[in-house]
């Protein structure tokens, strides 16, 4: 069975930086896409960056973070990392952490599995 654990989240000001961890068991994530998401209050799920576990150069990010976030891994210790820098009051959420095969870029489809989220939140 896949699990999926995140962690890093923390309260942090407008401008500062956070750093998230997912560390996945279970499986052999060679052939796998692993992303993050991030539902806010009263919103639906969001898009924030993802990364191909084989291809780690291969990335992709939401609009809304491209050049303050980077998506990492570490193979050797199966974990993906979230690097976020400059942080706004809007990118106060919750970050969940996804893994799948046929995984539509840039999207949440073809993700099968779900890490619990970690809250992130940023002051103004």
């Amino acid at each position: 069975q896949v699990q999926l654990v995140e962690s890093g989240g923390g309260l942090v000001q407008a401008g500062g930086s956070l750093r998230l961890s997912c560390a996945a068991s279970g499986r052999t994530l060679i052939n796998y896409v692993m992303g993050w998401f991030r539902q806010a209050p009263g919103k639906e799920r969001e898009f924030v960056a993802d990364i191909s576990w084989l291809f780690s150069s291969s990335t992709s990010y939401a609009d809304s973070v491209k050049g303050r976030f980077t998506i990492s891994r570490d193979s050797a210790k199966n974990t993906v990392f979230l690097q976020m820098n400059s942080l706004k009051p809007e990118d106060t959420a919750v970050y969940y952490c996804a893994l799948g095969r046929t995984v539509v870029r840039g999207t949440s489809g073809g993700y099968n599995y779900w890490g619990q989220g970690t809250q992130v939140t940023v002051s103004s």
